[in-house]
């Protein structure tokens, strides 16, 4: 489908109506609907294998009965996928809506953008963890009034809302692979893993809403992410700065990379520190191997040449943009 077609009839037209209501729909209870998607789902084929058994069927028929339901079951799942959010993939990219500049992503620029992220998170810090440690404290609804200040800075027209962060049955998957966060494309929810430290949850939820606003690619998500909680509170702005840290630091020759990290204050040392020992805790690496091999396969499936690579994409679109007034 042509991606101009796409973005003018979906995801601009069709899915912000689409995303109102189940995102609206879901935010009224407390669980993952997802989650009982999934159980009535497996409950169903379950009891439909053990029905045909207990008909003494012959294996043959069994067999064919169960291969007919499971490919029938995966059409269907994949149609609602492609109507309900599946789409985005097809629609045009970020940097063919903003104004965008390839000549500014240069090694020098980049230099220059770990060099201010380095300075960003050593001021913000103290501030953003006092607001961290008060009663009540957290970005809350400013978060949520950033996100649309973020779509707006865009020009989406019709902004998406943002989802209630919620649990979900495959957290343990999640902590063994090393995922925070993902976004239900059923129900449009936003499912958060638990045990994320009170500095990341601002940028890993903004990233899943952007995800809500259409974003499929995952450094387009990465930087509306961080758009958004750069217009959030102390503690939003401090966990932005913080993720594009890591990214830009983390796209440096060894020499500048050395040179980049001197410059960071013992707090924000210790906060990428405590991540990392969190991530590592639970992780299976095998198991994260084999998961992220799925999910790069997935995304390439579905159009994003870059596969999981996508995630560092977020420096060139940063690098790019900012003639653009965005930040």
């Amino acid at each position: 489908m042509p991606g101009t077609a796409v973005e003018a009839y979906y995801s601009a037209g069709v899915f912000p109506l689409l995303q109102h209501w189940a995102t609206g729909a879901s935010n009224r209870v407390g669980f993952a609907v997802f989650d009982g998607l999934m159980v009535i789902a497996a409950l169903w084929w379950v009891g439909a294998i053990m029905a045909d058994i207990a008909s003494r069927r012959p294996f043959s028929r069994v067999f064919a009965r169960l291969f007919l339901r499971t490919l029938t079951m995966a059409a269907v799942i994949y149609l609602a996928f492609a109507a309900m959010w599946g789409l985005n993939y097809r629609r045009l990219p970020l940097t063919a809506k903003i104004k965008f500049d390839a000549r500014a992503v240069t090694p020098e620029a980049s230099r220059d953008l770990a060099r201010r992220a380095a300075d960003e998170v050593n001021e913000l810090h103290v501030a953003a963890h006092a607001e961290l440690a008060s009663p009540g404290g957290g970005p809350g609804r400013e978060l949520a009034s950033a996100f649309a200040a973020a779509q707006h800075a865009l020009g989406i027209e019709r902004p998406a809302i943002p989802a209630r962060p919620k649990r979900t049955l495959l957290d343990p998957y999640f902590r063994a692979v090393g995922i925070d966060g993902m976004t239900d494309p059923f129900f449009l929810e936003t499912l958060v893993v638990r045990g994320l430290l009170p500095f990341e949850e601002p940028f890993v939820i903004a990233h899943e809403w952007s995800h809500l606003a259409g974003f499929t690619d995952e450094g387009e998500a990465n930087f509306v992410g961080w758009l958004t909680c750069l217009r959030g509170s102390e503690s939003g702005k401090y966990s932005g700065w913080l993720f594009l840290y890591s990214q830009a630091v983390a796209s440096l020759p060894p020499g500048d990379r050395a040179a980049v990290q001197a410059r960071l204050d013992q707090g924000p040392r210790r906060d990428l520190e405590l991540i990392s020992e969190r991530v590592s805790r639970e992780l299976q690496p095998q198991l994260s191997a084999a998961g992220w091999r799925v999910y790069d396969s997935y995304l390439k499936a579905n159009r994003v040449e870059a596969g999981t690579a996508s995630y560092a994409y977020v420096i060139r679109l940063v690098l790019g943009s900012r003639s653009a007034g965005l930040f």
